[in-house]
């Protein structure tokens, strides 16, 4: 299983619980850049209660919601919690893992102690009385991102999860491998695949903001599976390459663009004419990779407030329009008239169910879908390594964190 990242005397056997354990650690009086917020302590070891899995993590993935957990904004964690009456004053971050089952609460079926997995992102109730009608359960009004909402992430010498997030390790992956894909390969599978009838067909056009991301880099690969023609969006030229040799058509790069952010006044009949010229050369640009003038019958969007007006307009007539999350802002505006006229579709997706994450893992361990992962970092390099996130200084791709891995 190799060392430990840090030393608290032997390891008691699988099975056992030990006291206490390692941790990458947020507080609310630490709130603010990432690579102070986050620092090493030592914590009492979460113990698994009905229907939940102790897992000793080999390595973790990092994604965005931990830099907002960092910065305390725009949701404080922490006071989230408490406020719901939950003791704890601190964060244990960490939406992605790979690990060993270490222990198991009662009424655990599906893993045994000893099993190598992976783990997703979210947590629900299932005896929730929504779930019980028939709800998909990641729509459940008790659904919470582990890691995020929800405290003992993946960022620890062991993290506490629920049995239904466990999933088989696919073999030929190394453990950081193993620990960067689910969030983003779920994620980006649910939006393409799981909104009938809007799913990935063959020959459909895709959209692809930030094509070369972690998001990104799985859609890419996701519609071609599916035979659809992926259109990527990046920020520099360094990064079309990596969409490219993922499968992407061609790429546009939105710095040759000025029209981002919200939309011009109407009244403003200057700026308007502005903006729907450079939306329109957007567009164009678009119709030159495609081959014809052909709109994206899916625009996959997580970029929000700066992109939003963009993608309502060039979606396809009766197209989808497919978000996940918001990361240049969330009060986005978008002209109306292009949705209710040309039948638009603005549809909101988080995250995956269970089967979603089934067959992304499935898909892993065929070797059909690369995890992409570009970045690996020491444990203690945690912070840093979120901090170049919301820099946007990581390689396109995704990113993990060794924890009892050692190499």
């Amino acid at each position: 299983m190799g060392k430990n990242l840090y030393d608290l005397g032997e390891l008691p056997p699988m099975g056992h619980v030990p006291d206490q354990m390692h941790a990458q650690v947020l507080r609310r009086d630490r709130y603010g850049q990432p690579d102070q917020a986050f620092q090493h302590e030592v914590l009492p070891t979460p113990r698994p209660g009905y229907g939940q899995v102790l897992v000793f993590v080999m390595a973790a993935g990092i994604n965005y919601n931990n830099v907002w957990a960092a910065l305390g904004k725009p949701l404080d964690v922490i006071g989230m919690r408490q406020r719901h009456g939950e003791p704890e004053d601190f964060h244990i971050g960490g939406s992605d893992a790979s690990g060993i089952v270490w222990a198991v609460g009662d009424g655990v079926r599906q893993v045994k102690v000893g099993d190598e997995v992976v783990l997703s992102g979210c947590q629900w109730d299932e005896r929730a009385a929504d779930i019980r009608m028939g709800a998909d359960p990641i729509s459940s009004v008790t659904q919470k991102a582990w890691g995020y909402e929800v405290n003992y992430g993946s960022f620890a010498q062991f993290t506490l999860v629920d049995e239904y997030q466990c999933h088989p390790k696919p073999a030929q992956l190394s453990w950081p491998e193993a620990a960067c894909f689910m969030v983003s390969g779920a994620t980006a599978y649910r939006q393409l695949c799981g909104w009938q009838p809007h799913t990935v067909q063959p020959g459909d056009v895709v959209l692809i903001w930030g094509g070369a991301g972690g998001l990104g880099s799985m859609a890419i690969q996701i519609v071609r599976l599916f035979g659809g023609i992926p259109v990527a969006v990046v920020s520099s030229e360094s990064r079309a390459d990596h969409c490219k040799a993922l499968g992407a058509a061609g790429v546009i790069n939105r710095k040759d663009f000025t029209h981002w952010g919200p939309l011009p006044d109407a009244s403003d009949t200057a700026a308007t004419k502005a903006w729907m010229s450079e939306v329109k050369r957007f567009r164009s640009t678009l119709w030159g990779i495609v081959g014809e003038s052909r709109n994206p019958r899916i625009v996959f969007e997580h970029s929000g407030q700066d992109t939003l007006p963009t993608s309502v307009y060039i979606g396809d007539n009766a197209g989808m329009i497919v978000i996940c999350g918001a990361t240049t802002g969330y009060h986005a505006d978008i002209d109306l008239r292009f949705l209710w006229m040309r039948q638009k579709r603005l549809q909101g997706s988080h995250f995956a169910n269970f089967k979603q994450c089934r067959a992304v893992t499935e898909l892993v361990a065929a070797n059909r879908l690369d995890p992409c992962l570009s970045t690996t970092v020491e444990f203690h390099e945690l912070g840093q390594v979120h901090q170049r996130m919301l820099a946007n200084e990581l390689p396109p791709g995704n990113a993990a964190t060794l924890v009892n891995a050692t190499e």
